[in-house]
C-alpha cells in the first residue's frame, strides 16, 4: 500500500480524534508514515482543540462551522509559536459551508486526498458527503444519516468502490461479506449491545432520566450516538445504512442484541454458513479500515485474547419496548424523504429529552407521529430532503410544545 493523504471531517469529536491516533500510529513497512492529514474541519466547539490539531499534524487547510476565523487563526498562531512553528498558516475556512470545502479541498491538484473521513454527526453531513464524492477520494463514512437521508442521491454520486463504511457494524458486514457472492447472501445480522436499558419493557422506561441514557455500558460517544443508541434509533439508522450500502432487502436485514460488543455484525449466508467479524469494541480498528481499505492496517488495535474464558450471548430485539427499528424499516419501504423525516425528528426529539421538556418514550412516539403525517417528495433531491428536514423539525417542535 502507498502512503494516503487524508481529510478528516468532524476532527474533534470522537470518531475524528481516534482517526487522528490511527494516523499517528500507522506505518508503512519501510517505517515511514501510512497516512499524512492534510485538511481538518470541526463543528466549532472546540476551537483549541481543532487548532491543536491543525499545528500538530501540519495540515494545509482548516475549516469551523462557527464564524470565528480570527479566533481560530489567534489559536493557531499561538500553538505554532509554542511548537516552534512561527510562520505556520494555513488557509481558514469559517461558515457553514466550511467542511463542505474542506471535503474537496485540493481535488484536482497535487495535494488532493486520497481519503475523506466524515465524522460529522447527523445530518449535516449530507453535504460535504456529496462534495467528497464529487472527487477521486475514497469517502470513509461514518456519518451514517448523510447516506440514510440522502439516499438514492448518496449512491449515485459514489463511484464504483468509493463509499466505505466506518461504523463498527457496517465494517463488519463489509469484511464478512468478502467471504461470498451477493447470490449467496442470505441475511445480513447487524448487532445492538442494548445500550443502558436492555431488558426493560416499555413500562419501565417511562421515566428514564436523561444522565441515565448517557451511560452506555460499551461505547464512549457523543449525546445524540449515545441516546439513539439507548432508544434504538441508532440501530434503526443502522438498518437503513445496510441497506443502501449493500442492496439487501429490508425484509433480510435483522437486528439482534449482543450485550458484549465483540461480534459487530453477521453474514448468513444460503448455504447456511454464518460468518462473523469479532474483536474489542474499539473503534480505531474500523476507523483504520476505512483509511486503508481494502487493505488492513497492521496494530490497528489490540485482538481478542483467546487464552481467557469468556461468554458471548445473544437475544431478540424487544419490539415492543423498542420500536425504533422497525419504525426505520418503515420509513425506509416509504422511501424518498421519509428516512430524513424520521432522522430529522429524532434529532429535535432527543434535544427536547435532554433539555427536560419530554420523556425517553416521548421520542420514538414524536418520531412515528411526525413520520405518519410526512407525504413523501415525488423526486429525491437535494433541495427536497432539506425541506422535509425543515418541515419534520417545525413539525416535531409544535407536537412536543403541546405535549409540554
Amino acid at each position: 500500500m502507498a502512503h494516503r493523504k487524508v481529510i478528516i471531517l468532524g476532527s474533534t469529536g470522537s470518531i475524528g480524534t481516534q482517526a487522528i491516533d490511527v494516523v499517528g500510529h500507522a506505518a508503512l513497512a519501510d517505517g515511514s508514515p501510512r497516512f499524512s492529514v492534510t485538511a481538518l474541519s470541526a463543528g466549532g466547539g472546540n476551537l483549541d482543540l481543532l487548532a491543536r490539531q491543525a499545528v500538530t499534524l501540519q495540515v494545509l487547510a482548516v475549516g469551523t462551522a462557527s464564524n470565528d476565523a480570527g479566533a481560530l487563526r489567534s489559536l493557531i498562531d499561538s500553538h505554532a509559536a509554542a511548537a516552534g512553528l512561527a510562520g505556520f498558516a494555513p488557509e481558514i475556512l469559517a461558515g457553514p459551508d466550511a467542511s463542505t470545502v474542506i471535503a474537496a479541498w485540493g481535488a484536482g491538484t497535487a495535494d488532493a486526498a486520497d481519503v475523506v473521513l466524515n465524522g460529522i454527526t447527523g445530518s449535516i453531513g449530507l453535504a460535504p458527503t456529496l462534495a467528497a464524492l464529487g472527487t477521486t477520494a475514497i469517502l470513509a463514512l461514518a456519518n451514517k444519516e448523510s447516506l440514510i437521508v440522502g439516499g438514492a442521491l448518496v449512491k449515485a454520486a459514489a463511484s464504483p468502490g468509493q463509499l466505505v463504511p466506518v461504523d463498527s457494524e457496517h465494517s463488519a458486514l463489509a469484511q464478512a461479506l468478502r467471504s461470498g457472492t451477493a447470490a449467496e447472501v442470505d441475511k445480513l445480522i447487524v448487532t445492538a449491545s442494548g445500550g443502558p436499558f436492555r431488558g426493560r419493557s416499555r413500562e419501565e422506561l417511562a421515566d428514564v432520566t436523561p444522565a441515565q441514557a448517557l451511560k452506555h455500558p460499551t461505547w464512549d460517544m457523543g449525546l445524540m450516538v449515545t441516546t439513539n443508541s439507548a432508544t434504538l434509533v441508532n440501530k434503526g439508522l443502522e438498518v437503513i445504512e445496510a441497506h443502501l450500502l449493500f442492496d439487501v432487502p429490508l425484509d433480510r436485514i435483522d437486528a439482534v442484541v449482543h450485550p458484549q460488543s465483540v461480534v459487530h455484525s453477521m453474514v448468513q449466508f444460503t448455504d447456511g454458513s454464518t460468518i462473523a467479524q469479532a474483536s474489542p469494541p474499539d473503534m480505531r480498528l474500523p476507523i483504520a479500515l476505512g483509511l486503508g481499505w481494502p487493505e488492513r492496517v497492521p496494530g490497528a488495535s489490540a485482538p481478542c485474547d483467546w487464552s481467557k474464558g469468556t461468554t458471548w450471548t445473544f437475544e431478540p430485539l424487544d419490539n415492543e419496548a423498542f420500536p425504533a427499528v422497525e419504525l426505520a424499516k418503515e420509513a425506509a419501504r416509504r422511501g424518498s424523504t421519509c428516512p430524513a423525516v424520521y432522522n430529522a425528528a429524532n434529532e429535535e426529539a432527543v434535544h427536547a429529552f435532554h433539555a427536560g421538556r419530554i420523556g425517553f418514550l416521548d421520542i420514538v412516539d414524536t418520531i412515528a407521529q411526525v413520520l405518519s403525517e410526512h407525504t413523501p417528495a415525488s423526486q429525491l433531491t437535494l433541495q427536497a430532503v432539506l425541506d422535509a428536514e425543515t418541515w419534520a423539525r417545525a413539525r416535531t417542535s409544535e407536537l412536543l410544545a403541546a405535549r409540554g
